[in-house]
């Protein structure tokens, strides 16, 4: 008898929906390429570069969905944000004086 992997709904429309998400900002930014990070128990965030310097990221409920959702959404994945692939982030005046802000004990919006 074959073995038959079962299917889990509720985790491919998931996949589907950051899948769906991460073409939208790729076809936003010119393209686009990624990196997975495993956050623990809150699953796992995807970072994302456009070939325009912008950036974002996303957070899946496991590093198993994000893996999938960045295979579907078929983006160049690296192992690791730094390098060559860290340097293609371009930040805007915002990035800076929220840096700066936190940087000299000023409030964070976090």
């Amino acid at each position: 008898m074959a073995e038959t992997e079962q299917v889990d709904p509720k985790a491919e429309r998931t996949v589907a929906r950051l899948a769906k998400r991460i073409g939208a900002f790729s076809k936003a930014h010119g393209g686009a390429e990624g990196q997975v990070a495993y956050l623990g128990e809150r699953g796992a965030r995807i970072v994302l570069v456009g070939e325009d310097g912008g950036w974002g990221d996303l957070v899946a409920p496991s590093y198993e969905l994000a893996e999938k959702a960045v295979a579907k959404a078929g983006i160049t994945v690296h192992e690791d944000f730094d390098g060559e692939f860290a340097a293609k982030v371009r930040t805007g005046p915002y990035e800076w004086t929220r840096m700066a802000g936190i940087q000299l004990g000023g409030p964070s919006n976090t």
